[in-house]
């Protein structure tokens, strides 16, 4: 970090989300930033005075994320997860998607999922890891969670909370709006400590289900 100019990478970790993501609000004029060749930079005055007019946008209008989870959060794609480390816990995961008939190419989204890009910004803090991806093979918004009782190793959270939740989100080329808002939801829903702590107690994925659909 330079004079507050930062990477793509650099501003990721600052505003704890993926590379990806940075990158798609730079490419569609969301977020500042300016372009010196093919290299995006950001200016951190800028990134600051932007979240600080998203904050105030969203205390004045006072709109809550909500997203209509039927089809979305289904028991047969969450795993309570025995100790893992974070390629284990992601391979689950993964798995948990394979069969399902939104995802077009099983391969496509491992290998995005598991990029550095992808992982870079996952671990959002307050034990909670939110990989997400976009790809055109993927015909419509796909979850799968995985819920450990001990801290799943590997990941670099921001606050040094070790992560025990990962909600694992993919979403087709098209569906930008949709894939912000889901993990927008997911991770306003995870805020709550104490309603963590009842996920990670849960005693089965029908239970973690309920809870949060409900």
């Amino acid at each position: 970090m330079m004079d507050g100019i930062l990477t793509i990478e650099e501003a990721a970790k600052y505003l704890r989300v993926s590379a990806r993501t940075v990158y798609d609000w730079a490419q569609k004029g969301e977020l500042p930033a300016g372009k010196i060749g093919n290299v995006w930079h950001f200016k951190r005055e800028s990134i600051d005075r932007w979240m600080n007019e998203r904050m105030s946008a969203s205390k004045k209008s006072k709109k809550r994320f909500v997203i209509n989870t039927d089809g979305i959060v289904l028991p047969e794609r969450i795993s309570i997860l025995k100790p893992e480390n974070k390629d284990n816990a992601l391979a689950v995961l993964l798995e948990k998607l394979r069969e399902a008939p939104e995802i077009g190419d099983h391969a496509e989204l491992a290998a995005a999922a598991l990029s550095p890009n992808t992982l870079l910004g996952a671990a959002m803090g307050s034990g909670v890891a939110i990989p997400h991806v976009r790809l055109p093979s993927i015909a419509d918004i796909a979850v799968s969670i995985g819920v450990s009782r001990t801290p799943v190793s590997g990941f670099l959270p921001l606050d040094g909370d070790p992560v025990r939740l990962i909600v694992m989100v993919a979403a087709g080329s098209a569906q930008y709006a949709l894939y912000i808002q889901t993990i927008a939801f997911f991770n306003a829903r995870l805020k709550s400590p104490k309603f963590r702590n009842s996920l990670v107690n849960a005693k089965s994925e029908n239970d973690i289900c309920r809870m949060l659909t409900s």
